[in-house]
Parts: structure tokens; C-alpha cells; sequence
């Protein structure tokens, strides 16, 4: 039963996903009058297809690990467009209109990781407060004396003029992770437990790095209190807010989310971030049904972290994802001519193969995840 519920949200949260990040292709397509042949979600045989008035099909297909849309395109060899369709062919289209069409898959999980946080900010959400655990000897937090019970009320990043408000754990823990992920020292206003504050200064340089098998936040010395005081009360509250603020924090939640993930992701590159950390569709698969397990809140929040990821996937420069498709219009920007269709097919089976090998690593990082070596 577990297992029917686990493949049933990954197969909710793929399709929310994929079919959102494609409306955005398919959404700037129309809007810059561009025909747009096939909108699919899924691969493989098609399980259900309509066809809209203005000449789209909608497709449901069988494997549900993705989804494209197939735009009227004088580029592919496959289709032979009427001349009175010319002008509402995609490679006819001014480079910016065909790069925007390009970039708005992305966007549009940029946009979606903000309704959904937004939502969850309205309806309420629960949280700790960030109140820390007695830092262990020898970290950073125990050598400039913070306490257990010090609450951390406000955030400046090193080079800043003025403090943030910091108004939960989570809140406090993603600006940890954008420090540590910059190496960008910050300062930190706490309040003891007697009600007296004061500030502590972090310097870049001695933060801990990322690593897979240890926890920042334990070398840093900043935990938070698991859920209940000295008295045995639980420290849990609802954060709440306005339409307003909530989209607002929720933009601020994902600009910051975004760039500790882009971190991470070159870190692959330059390898100060181990392959060890790739999540393949298993982990994927299994997050999402324990997400889903502790709340809607939860499952919510899941999915805005991974509409982000899956954001920030397609825009890497690789053939074969959006961002390939964007360093063609650079390309075509700088030298004033477009790349081949030949060229593009070579670059296209290169970015297939590592694309790919990236998966197998990933997927076998989910079973040494799930079957780990005694």
C-alpha cells in the first residue's frame, strides 16, 4: 500500500510539474503568435488526445517522466509548412521572441515554486522558532559565547547596512545555507533567555563547507530546539501572513533557494560539490510520498523546492535542455548567424549521452540511498 501511495504523488507531482513548465513554453509560444502543434505530457504511446480550435493537440501519453511541446518549425525536417504559414513559424520569429519562448519553461517553475509557497504563507504554516540547542564545544556558536535558549532575531549579511527580521528556523536555516554556500560571513542579533540581546559576528572564511556526510548547521553549533522548552511545552507556531506579504516572501523564499542551488550545481562542476548529492527519480518518488505523509503543508513545500530545481536543470547550457537551446540564441546574438541544423544534431547526441550518464549516477545514488552497504 505504501509503495501504490508513493508512485501515486510522484506520479502527481511529475505531472504538475512537467505540465506547468511546458505551459509556460506553450503560453509564450501563443502569446508571440507562434502555431503550436502538440502540447504532451508524458512520452511514449498516447493514452488520450484532443484537439483544441486552434489546431493543438493535447496528448496524455504513457510514460509520465516528462512532456514537450511541438511548435510549427521550418527547421524540422519533418514538417512541411504552407507558405501562408510562414509567419506563424517558430524559426521565423525575431531572436528575442524564439529566446523568450525558450526561457519561459523555466520561468514558469520560477512562478509556480511562488504560488505555492505564497499559498502555504496564506493558509498558515507550522514552525519552529529560531531558538538554538546548546551549541557543542569547539564550534563557531560556542566560541563566541551563544547559549542554549538564544533566540536569533535578526539577520545581516557581512557588507549590508541594515539587520532582517528573522522569523522562523526554516527562515534562519536557508540564509545559513546562503552564507555557507557564498563563503559570506554575516552577524547575528540574538536575545538570552534573561531577555538581554546582543550580536555575534560570523567571518566567511571560518564557516564549514558543504559536504554529503556531515551537517553544516552541527559544525556551525546553531540547531534549533526540537520542538518543546525546558517545560516541556511544545515551541511550535503558526506563521501566517497577508496576499501581499506572502507573495513577497515567498519571492524572497525562492530568489534565495535558487541561489544556493546554483551554487551547489556549479559546485558539481568545479567539484567542491560531491556527486554523491544527485537525486534521481527514486528519491524523487520517495520524498514526495513522505512529504506527503507529514501534511499537505509539506507535500506543497516538496514540490516548490523541486519546481525550483527542476527550473534551474533546464536552463544548465547542455543540448537537449532549454538552456542549450538559449546558448544557440547566444550564439546567434554575438555572431549574427545561426548555428547549423548539423552542428546542433552532433551537439544534440553529445548532450543525450551525458544527460544520460548524469541519470544512472543519479539513479544509483538512489539505490546505494536505499540498500546502503553494511
Amino acid at each position: 500500500m505504501e509503495a501504490i501511495s508513493t508512485l501515486l504523488y510522484f506520479l502527481i507531482t511529475i505531472g504538475i510539474l512537467v505540465s506547468f513548465h511546458e505551459f509556460g513554453h506553450y503560453t509564450a509560444a501563443r502569446m508571440c503568435g507562434v502555431k503550436v502543434l502538440r502540447f504532451a505530457v508524458g512520452f511514449g504511446k498516447p493514452l488520450l488526445t484532443l484537439k483544441s480550435k486552434s489546431g493543438t493537440e493535447w496528448v496524455i501519453a504513457a510514460i509520465p517522466l516528462g512532456g514537450y511541446v511541438k511548435l510549427l518549425d521550418g527547421r524540422d525536417s519533418e514538417q512541411q509548412i504552407a507558405p501562408e504559414e510562414q509567419a506563424i513559424a517558430f524559426d521565423t520569429q525575431p531572436l528575442w521572441q524564439r529566446s523568450f519562448i525558450v526561457a519561459a519553461g523555466p520561468l514558469a517553475n520560477f512562478l509556480l515554486a511562488v504560488i505555492l509557497l505564497a499559498f502555504i504563507y496564506i493558509n498558515g504554516v507550522p514552525q519552529l522558532p529560531a531558538q538554538i540547542q546548546a551549541p557543542a564545544e569547539q564550534t563557531l556558536a560556542a566560541n563566541l559565547d551563544m547559549e542554549k535558549g538564544d533566540e536569533i532575531l535578526a539577520w545581516k549579511s557581512t557588507g549590508d547596512d541594515e539587520f532582517i527580521p528573522i522569523v522562523s528556523w526554516n527562515d534562519l536555516r536557508w540564509r545559513l545555507l546562503d552564507a555557507i554556500t557564498a563563503e559570506r560571513g554575516f552577524s547575528l542579533e540574538l536575545e538570552a533567555e534573561s531577555g538581554k540581546r546582543h550580536v555575534v559576528e560570523f567571518k566567511g572564511d571560518a564557516l564549514p563547507r558543504l559536504s554529503p556526510n556531515t551537517d553544516p548547521f552541527a559544525r556551525l553549533g546553531i540547531l534549533p530546539i526540537p520542538g518543546k522548552d525546558a517545560d516541556g511545552q511544545s515551541t511550535w507556531f503558526e506563521l501566517q501572513l497577508g496576499p501581499i506579504d506572502s507573495l513577497i516572501y515567498a519571492g524572497e523564499r525562492v530568489w534565495l533557494i535558487t541561489k544556493v542551488s546554483t551554487r551547489m550545481m556549479i559546485g558539481l562542476v568545479t567539484g567542491e560539490t560531491s556527486l554523491k548529492q544527485l537525486s534521481g527519480p527514486i528519491s524523487i518518488a520517495d520524498m514526495a510520498g513522505k512529504s506527503a505523509q507529514f501534511g499537505w503543508q509539506s507535500f506543497v513545500s516538496f514540490l516548490a523546492l523541486l519546481s525550483i530545481s527542476i527550473g534551474l536543470l533546464n536552463l544548465i547550457p547542455l543540448p537537449m535542455l532549454d538552456g542549450g537551446q538559449l546558448m544557440y540564441d547566444a550564439w546567434e546574438l554575438v555572431t549574427g548567424r545561426r548555428l547549423s541544423i548539423e552542428l546542433q544534431a552532433v551537439f544534440q547526441r553529445f548532450g543525450f549521452i551525458l544527460i544520460i550518464a548524469l541519470t544512472l549516477f543519479a539513479v544509483f545514488n538512489d539505490l546505494q540511498r536505499l540498500f546502503p552497504s553494511s
